[in-house]
């Protein structure tokens, strides 16, 4: 089978390789094909990639290329992981935001906004070609905002798209072994947006059989890596059958224990405090949210941003795969990205240094091959995605791409039942869908008025500074020259 990533020159690129490499004769991957932009960056992952597969039997053949149609025909799987404006338009997101005193995280607030509103008419033109060259073929959406992007992608993919994230699996991962419980007897209430969800149940269940096509209840154990160390990103669960009057039940053991929630990244993030009050672990993304004014403030006191220190790395590390062993000077960079991430938000909080534990899946490759591997050997397993809603929210229409628990094989991704959303969450969850649908609109219309109502509609911008922050981001990128006034007929 072949398997095309595109945005293949990115940083993360050997991330997924690796764990390619690990499971290949599970995964049926005899061809991998990178396709990328910029053929410096490109050959640069190559050799990572080179290095790194030397030594390993029946390695998938590697092909790498600037053309989009020859990478999209005949691929089995597309990984599309693409960054419209590179790390300097992430760089220019961030500072134009923070000038105008918001936030302009890459998927949050404005920055968000700025980056989906670039990314998704790229999204429609790779989606189309995938649909008219591979049209048998699934696509596994990573790129950022991963559930808008996905939502863009759809309209020409339909159920064949599937957006993935590795937050909620970490955060998953984290609760049960703090719980102490078994992973393999659970089963969780985890539902919202793209880094914008809650974890807000986890259930003894009272079956141990992989979820069917047909939605049974159960959970599933999705093998693979997390075998070796563990529950981790491999291995997700769900509830199939939640109602309004579910309770938390396991997920109390955790919440009423001030030591078990020190114990985990999210309990030293948002505080036993509130996570007590919210009778939910909130996704990690959440802090923005909760601590907006606080997150700021750190932010703008920060030597850089989160952006600026990316992109100087990265032309460091490039620079160096250059010059010495290239796996060598991938992995030290790799190391350090890891160990600074939303460093700001956890020194706000007085969380302490970022769990890593390399022997542990690293994060969304483990999830993407857990997911190609369901659908390729109709192997049913259970992972929260990012799907179309199919009434699982009510809050939500069925067209809204949700992230949610859902079952996996050979027929696709199906949402499963889970218990109501927390209250607390609901008009939060309906804002920020509000604004990736003006986002949708813009990019389909041309029309500046309607990004300007996504900018407003965001929880984190608002109408006070939408107008200029609009007008900032176009002087700043081409990508958006296509937003004009609205023509009056």
């Amino acid at each position: 089978m072949r398997l095309t990533i595109l945005g293949g020159g990115g940083f993360r690129v050997p991330l997924v390789h690796r764990a390619l490499l690990a499971d290949r004769r599970r995964t049926g991957i005899t061809e991998l094909v990178l396709y990328d932009v910029d053929r410096v960056r490109l050959d640069a992952i190559g050799r990572v990639l080179a290095a790194q597969g030397r030594d390993v039997p029946d390695a998938p053949a590697l092909v790498t290329t600037t053309d989009l149609d020859e990478a999209v025909t005949g691929a089995d799987f597309v990984f599309c992981a693409i960054r419209v404006g590179g790390l300097r338009g992430r760089v220019v997101d961030e500072r134009v935001a923070l000038e105008l005193g918001v936030l302009g995280q890459e998927t949050v607030g404005a920055g968000g906004i700025s980056y989906g509103l670039r990314t998704v008419p790229e999204a429609h033109r790779i989606a189309g070609r995938i649909a008219r060259l591979a049209p048998g073929a699934w696509t596994i959406n990573f790129t950022n905002p991963a559930g808008l992007v996905t939502e863009a992608m759809v309209t020409h993919l339909g159920d064949r798209v599937i957006g993935i994230c590795d937050s909620p699996s970490g955060l998953v991962d984290r609760v049960v072994r703090a719980i102490g419980a078994d992973p393999a007897s659970v089963r969780v209430d985890y539902a919202g947006l793209n880094h914008l969800g809650w974890l807000y149940g986890v259930h003894a269940s009272d079956r141990h059989t992989a979820t069917s096509a047909g939605g049974s209840r159960g959970e599933a154990h999705v093998p693979g890596a997390a075998d070796r160390g563990g529950a981790g990103p491999g291995r997700q669960w769900a509830d199939g059958g939640g109602t309004a009057e579910a309770v938390a039940g396991l997920l109390d053991v955790l919440l009423d224990d001030p030591v078990r929630l020190g114990s985990i990244e999210e309990g030293r993030l948002f505080g036993a405090g509130r996570l007590r009050e919210l009778r939910a672990v909130p996704n990690e993304y959440l802090h923005y949210y909760y601590d907006a004014a606080g997150t700021l403030a750190a932010v703008r006191d920060a030597p850089q941003t989160r952006g600026e220190f990316l992109l100087g790395q990265q032309h460091r590390c490039y620079a160096e795969i250059a010059g010495r062993p290239p796996l060598d000077a991938w992995l030290r960079a790799w190391r350090e990205r890891e160990a600074t991430y939303m460093a700001e938000n956890r020194e706000l909080a007085g969380a302490g240094d970022r769990e890593h534990d390399e022997s542990r899946p690293a994060g969304y490759e483990g999830v993407a091959l857990a997911v190609m591997r369901a659908l390729a050997h109709h192997e049913p397993a259970t992972l929260i995605l990012n799907v179309r809603n199919r009434g699982t929210l009510g809050v939500l229409d069925d067209d809204a791409v949700v992230e949610v628990p859902c079952t996996v094989d050979g027929n696709g991704a199906v949402p499963q039942r889970v218990a109501p959303l927390p209250a607390h969450g609901v008009e939060l969850v309906r804002a920020v869908k509000s604004a990736e649908r003006h986002v949708l609109e813009a990019a389909g219309s041309g029309s500046r008025s309607a990004a300007i109502r996504a900018m407003a509609a965001h929880p984190l911008v608002g109408p006070e500074v939408a107008t200029r922050l609009l007008d900032a981001y176009r002087a700043e990128f081409p990508e958006l020259g296509y937003l004009r006034p609205d023509t009056l007929v």
